[in-house]
């Protein structure tokens, strides 16, 4: 956590306003979120990744549940509402909850976050793409391809230079998303969670002075 707060202060010193709503898509280190929200606050809306979460819930099962798990969390992902979302996965861990208590026990937890961009309104294809950390990964792997050819690294400063380099060629094969021109939805969800903020700021201040 402290390691990505000084990310996170660092992007606000070169003018990351942090009175801004934004969408931030994380794993599920949970030192992720929390310095995400200890940063930006209620202006942060936070989107756990849906395929690192299936993955992890899968990889603890019994393969004969596979197929039948994978349908049920498909379903959720798609489900129109938040709360329809949220019901689907309560009901699997409750199936879950005898077999593998563990895993219904990781179903449940972080559930509000992973279904973020269900409830702000976003259509099916934004979802699927902001659903996840896949619009990143290919920049890890190029980054992992890159720096295994270093054999001792001998300070921060060349890491940087080599995080760079590989941040460069990397950048040669970015696509736009799929769902790019229904980016314009995501910004009005952003405004109306950023006004409902500032509402519940006002309010809060008038109390406190009250």
């Amino acid at each position: 956590a402290a390691v990505v707060k000084g990310l996170l202060a660092d992007l606000v010193e070169r003018g990351l306003r942090p009175d801004i709503a934004r969408l931030f898509i994380v794993d599920g280190a949970k030192a992720l979120s929390r310095a995400v929200r200890d940063t930006f606050g209620g202006f942060a809306l936070i989107q756990r990744c849906q395929v690192h979460k299936g993955r992890n819930i899968i990889e603890r099962l019994d393969p004969s549940l596979h197929a039948g798990v994978k349908k049920v969390l498909r379903q959720a992902w798609d489900s129109p509402t938040a709360e329809q979302a949220e019901r689907v996965l309560r009901n699997l861990a409750r199936r879950l909850d005898h077999d593998a208590p563990g895993v219904s026990a990781s179903i449940l937890e972080g559930l509000d976050e992973m279904l973020t961009v269900i409830r702000i309104g976003l259509p099916d294809q934004l979802r699927r793409s902001l659903g996840c950390t896949n619009a990143i990964e290919s920049l890890m792997a190029v980054l992992r391809k890159v720096c295994r050819n270093v054999k001792r690294w001998r300070d921060a400063r060349m890491a940087l230079r080599w995080t760079g380099t590989a941040m460069l060629e990397a950048e040669k094969s970015f696509r736009r998303l799929k769902a790019h021109k229904q980016l314009p939805i995501l910004r009005a969800a952003l405004l109306r969670h950023q006004q409902a903020q500032l509402h519940d700021q006002l309010v809060a201040n008038k109390t406190l002075a009250a």
